[in-house]
């Protein structure tokens, strides 16, 4: 609790909603969640919309969060559309029963999209966290991107993590630029408060020690991107079997639920010796792994951001991506889905110690892990 916020908004509590349906939401608004509920001059309540399930609740579990409202809209084989409109529906009855001051909602999901649009609707203030990120390809990625440029025009306060993202939208998009303000990524404190609470004695991490081998450089390997899915998937997976004929390399790979990654990666990868294919992992597992990794391979947004705190190169299997900040820092390289070029990359890192240490020593340009007490700052500010 701050003694100035108390002050500042004595005799006048404030509401404020936080909106979030999947595990990255949960991850970065996780920091912020703590803090707003420490703070003695608002009234915060954790709303889900669950847009996925199990993978959400394990975050939860990790950070000790307790929602207030679960609309548990998560559907097998569910569509955008049909997604978009259950959400629009369900989250006007928390609206109008908690009737909040102020609407969080984060980064680039269908839940923080319509979550907005529903509070734009009932003129209650959104504030968008990890705003401004940007490709201008509509379809890459997809549909994440259209999702940040709807949250983008509807938000009152854009909490944007870097001066790139900032820039998007005040010199690009024209955002009043009072209502902008650069905090660094929530993603940072999530990933250095997990580090100091990680159970190595956890089943999980036990087991993984043992099938890992530690005579080996251990690649960790991620994939999920709708945009990815088909030839492209393929070619992914040739090159990672390539990849893995090198005696010096174990990959593993937590492959993702989705039956277009699994179907895919099991009928191409499950026979190699130096391939562990895994389950998916909690967040818990998932940084533990991330550090002992000697580098990643990866499409996930998220762990382009974690990396570069852990030291760790990335090769990114996107055309783009919305946080060029990080290779242009030199911690990440974009190889798509290009089978060449992912082996050639990976050649790089494994043979010349020189780059590999180069890409080590990048410096994170998503903050120092004080981006939620500064948009908790700002929101007492501006209240």
């Amino acid at each position: 609790m701050t003694s100035n916020g108390t002050d500042l908004m004595k005799n006048q509590r404030k509401k404020v909603l936080v909106v979030f349906g999947t595990r990255p939401e949960a991850i970065k608004m996780a920091p912020l969640v703590k803090l707003l509920k420490e703070e003695a001059g608002f009234e915060t309540k954790v709303c889900l919309t669950a847009q996925h399930r199990e993978m959400l609740d394990q975050v939860l579990d990790f950070f000790k969060i307790i929602p207030d409202f679960d609309l548990d809209l998560m559907k097998p084989n569910q569509s955008l559309n049909e997604l978009a409109s259950r959400i629009l529906s369900k989250i006007d009855v928390v609206l109008n029963n908690f009737k909040p001051d102020l609407v969080l909602v984060h980064g680039d999901t269908t839940t923080s999209s319509m979550v907005a649009l529903a509070a734009f609707h009932k003129q209650i203030k959104i504030g968008h966290v990890e705003a401004g990120l940007r490709t201008y390809d509509k379809t890459a990625p997809f549909p994440e991107e259209i999702n940040r440029q709807i949250t983008g025009r509807l938000a009152d306060f854009h909490f944007s993590p870097t001066k790139k993202s900032a820039d998007n939208l005040i010199e690009i998009e024209k955002v009043d630029k009072k209502t902008v303000f650069i905090t660094g990524n929530t993603v940072i404190d999530a990933l250095l408060w997990g580090l100091k609470h990680i159970n190595e004695h956890r089943d999980e991490i036990v087991n993984l020690k043992q099938k890992i081998n530690s005579k080996k450089k251990l690649i960790l390997i991620t994939g999920h991107r709708r945009e990815n899915f088909g030839d492209k998937f393929k070619e992914f997976c040739k090159a990672l079997l390539e990849l893995a004929k090198r005696d010096d390399v174990q990959l593993i790979y937590p492959v993702h639920l989705n039956p277009n990654v699994q179907d895919v990666v099991y009928k191409m990868l499950s026979e190699h010796t130096n391939i562990l294919l895994i389950h998916p992992l909690d967040y818990e597992v998932f940084i533990w792994l991330m550090n002992q990794s000697y580098f990643i391979i990866t499409d996930s947004g998220g762990v382009q951001e974690e990396a570069p705190s852990l030291g760790k190169p990335v090769l990114v299997t996107r055309d783009v991506t919305e946080r060029q900040e990080a290779v242009e820092s030199g911690v990440v390289k974009l190889v798509g889905t290009d089978y060449a070029k992912i082996l050639k990359e990976s050649e790089i890192l494994l043979d010349n110690k020189v780059a590999y240490n180069n890409m080590c020593k990048s410096s994170n340009p998503y903050g120092d892990g004080k981006a939620s007490k500064k948009i908790l700052k700002t929101i007492l500010e501006v209240n």
